[in-house]
């Protein structure tokens, strides 16, 4: 799944998953975009999402792999006391169609462990949010999952994690393809490093200036 925009045809063939939130957009105010954050946390790259965020004053969903939250528990808490929305990115990163079923929902339970274990006593409780690794998972996974989780894909994949992707057209590729009521991905990973760090803030800027609110799920 490496689309960088979400097709029509994958949210019609998985409407159980949750891609966009376009027809709820319609009924708010404000415009809304949805930032998601996987694969951390991490210092230093977490870290300067959250400065950014805060800086815009912008909210966003941080889908976390459980291992990190063990190693980094005080940056999993910065995250939640900042306000932020936290999902479940499974313990190891796990690639869901080429595990097994019950390989693959043991170890969503030991990272959903891991979040409660490192949730600070103060913060908002957790949304039972579940976005798959690569976003790869079976129908026979949804068909388990779906009753304790809320499954979260994307409309915009940024493609930040490609170390070969140029920064300013990645910007661009973001910028074009937002409308109100976007999910979009971002990365606070190492790999993605060099694109978030020049991309984030001037997405941020562009479509603050523009009017719109930066949200959580």
């Amino acid at each position: 799944m490496n689309f960088f925009k979400a097709p029509a045809l994958l949210k019609h063939v998985y409407p159980n998953l949750l891609w966009d939130k376009k027809k709820e957009n319609k009924r708010k105010q404000v415009s809304r975009i949805y930032l998601t954050f996987d694969d951390g946390p991490v210092p230093e790259v977490t870290e300067f999402v959250l400065d950014t965020l805060r800086k815009y004053q912008a909210k966003g969903t941080f889908f976390c792999v459980g291992n990190n939250v063990d190693l980094y528990p005080h940056i999993f808490k910065k995250i939640c006391h900042r306000g932020h929305a936290i999902g479940n990115h499974t313990y190891n990163h796990m690639n869901g169609w080429d595990s097994k079923d019950q390989d693959y929902f043991n170890d969503i339970a030991r990272c959903q462990n891991a979040l409660i274990k490192h949730l600070p006593a103060k913060a908002h409780p957790l949304k039972n949010l579940m976005r798959p690794p690569h976003g790869r998972i079976k129908k026979s996974q949804i068909q388990f999952l779906k009753h304790e989780y809320n499954i979260v894909m994307w409309d915009i994949l940024s493609g930040d994690y490609d170390a070969d992707f140029n920064e300013e057209k990645c910007l661009e590729k973001c910028i074009e393809h937002t409308t109100p009521g976007t999910i979009i991905i971002f990365h606070d990973s190492y790999k993605a490093e060099k694109n978030i760090r020049y991309v984030l803030p001037r997405y941020l800027e562009h479509f603050a200036a523009a009017g719109y609110r930066f949200d959580k799920l």
